[in-house]
């Protein structure tokens, strides 16, 4: 399942005008993830605006403002939110050590539009409280461990269902040709895209 929603984040980068390394095709399990190995994309917008400001928990509106970012996907499906308690026991976060950041730093080194630019650190997941204080407590020790901005699987496949278009075949992408059948087969009603298309969509 990891390599699905690794593909499903990286076809979000891919279709908002992001260039997209993986950093690894394998998974870790029987040992602690090296520096380089803790990052599982690394993405980099070709043309980024300058001068905007991208809000701490990311919409696809916000992404012109990104310049490079290392991303960590948490595909805690099983959960609608993270708590508190969760971020707390520290899984989410091994992404953001000072190590981990400068493996991707380096594995950036070769690609000249980075040069001067921040590395910001993006935390892929199911989606964060949106009732208070678990919200607002939330957002304070993600950012105090590192964390720059969180996008939710939410955000992604209400942007990627928008995008695809039901007369076009996607044979080389299994993830896109999946959601253009859900729109073909009607198993995505308008209603279901206008609520995805809301201007505060739900968290």
């Amino acid at each position: 399942m990891a390599g699905f929603d690794d593909s499903l984040v990286r076809e979000y980068f891919e279709m908002n005008g992001f260039f997209v390394r993986q950093s690894r095709k394998y998974a870790v399990q029987s040992r602690r993830k090296r520096a380089d190995e803790e990052g599982d994309l690394l993405v980099i917008n070709p043309s980024p605006r300058r001068g905007a400001e991208p809000s701490f928990q990311l919409f696809s509106s916000d992404l012109p403002a990104l310049a490079a970012a290392v991303v960590a996907v948490k595909a805690w499906h099983t959960t609608k939110a993270i708590t508190p308690t969760m971020i707390k026991k520290g899984d989410l976060l091994e992404f953001v050590r000072k190590e981990a950041v400068e493996a991707a730093k380096e594995a950036f080194a070769d690609l000249s539009p980075t040069e001067g630019q921040p590395l910001a650190k993006i935390l892929v997941l199911p989606g964060i409280p949106s009732a208070e204080p678990q919200r607002s407590e939330s957002i304070t020790l993600l950012r105090e461990s590192g964390v720059d901005h969180v996008l939710t699987f939410r955000t992604i496949l209400e942007n990627l269902v928008q995008a695809v278009e039901s007369n076009q075949s996607y044979a080389k992408s299994d993830t896109l040709q999946l959601l253009r059948l859900l729109r073909v087969y009607d198993m995505v009603k308008a209603a279901q895209l206008e609520l995805f298309g809301s201007s505060n969509p739900p968290k």
